[in-house]
């Protein structure tokens, strides 16, 4: 069967929400609690569960892999974060919180439906990813996790894989256009994405991002207002064509019969985790509200 180039952009919109949970779910605020976080403030646990992987990381590093972050803002949090605790406790806290999110969510594992076909998808998919991890640090790093021991978590870990594989490869698509993080989102502002006021928690002032607004204007891709112009949009439109093109070869790999089947399986998963009003109304990464160029 023909591989279906769109493939790579509808796979990641079955699988974010599912994944997601852990940076929302009031289980993991209360595994990050029993930790020692501040959990009155979302960033400490956001910025120890997802660096972890990487092991105790500085603010530098941090930054740098997670890329549309302020460097003051990561460096509010990193590397305190490793003094409440330390990377390996962390992990462990994190498939707690995984666990105790998905039992609210979808009940007891064994009730999932294909719960084992589902996480063997995901794992062939995930290790195809792993194989793909050159100049890719955070699929690398969550990839040397290895599987899980029971599937539900298996699943979770191996998305994991899959979501951070997708945004390695944007980080490239985004450096090849010329886009500097405070540029990446002002320009992903512009096109409608999500309103600029949603990604204040990255942390860049007021006068950081007004100086990469007329930056991206003095490139001719926002206007006078912000707004993206032709340019803009053709510019973004490449960044998502690259970003398809490089998260690709998981999917490539299970194939298009496995990958239809796998965003089958995950169907349940996603309206459950949407209806549950659990994650925002309006992401940030532009899921739902960037359709998905050709390549």
């Amino acid at each position: 069967m023909p591989f279906d180039r769109a493939l790579p952009r509808r796979a990641w919109h079955h699988l974010e929400p599912a994944h997601a949970v852990l940076y929302f779910a009031p289980e993991a605020f209360a595994e990050a609690a029993r930790l020692g976080y501040d959990v009155e403030d979302r960033w400490p646990s956001y910025f120890a569960w997802r660096a972890a992987p990487l092991g105790a990381v500085g603010a530098e590093l941090t930054a740098a892999t997670f890329y549309s972050f302020s460097p003051a803002a990561v460096a509010r949090h990193v590397p305190a974060v490793w003094a409440v605790a330390d990377p390996a406790a962390v992990l462990d806290a994190r498939l707690r919180a995984v666990d105790a999110a998905y039992r609210a969510l979808f009940g007891e594992p064994a009730g999932m439906p294909d719960l084992a076909e589902l996480a063997g998808l995901a794992r062939r998919a995930a290790d195809a990813a792993a194989a793909d991890s050159a100049g890719r640090p955070l699929t690398a790093a969550n990839a040397a996790l290895g599987p899980a021991d029971e599937p539900h978590l298996d699943l979770w870990q191996a998305l994991a894989v899959l979501r951070e594989h997708r945004g390695d490869g944007h980080l490239a698509a985004l450096m090849a256009a010329g886009l500097d993080p405070c540029e990446s989102l002002v320009s992903f502002a512009a096109i409608g994405a999500a309103p600029a006021a949603n990604f204040a928690g990255r942390g860049w002032t007021e006068q950081e991002w007004t100086a990469a607004t007329e930056r991206l204007a003095t490139r001719g891709w926002v206007d006078a207002d912000g707004a993206a112009t032709d340019r803009g949009r053709a510019g973004r439109n490449e960044v998502e064509r690259l970003t398809d093109q490089l998260a690709a070869a998981p999917w490539w790999a299970l194939g298009t019969a496995g990958t239809e089947r796998f965003m089958e399986l995950m169907v349940p998963l996603f309206l459950t985790v949407i209806q549950s009003g659990l994650l925002p109304a309006q992401s940030t990464l532009g899921v739902t509200t960037v359709p998905a160029p050709t390549w």
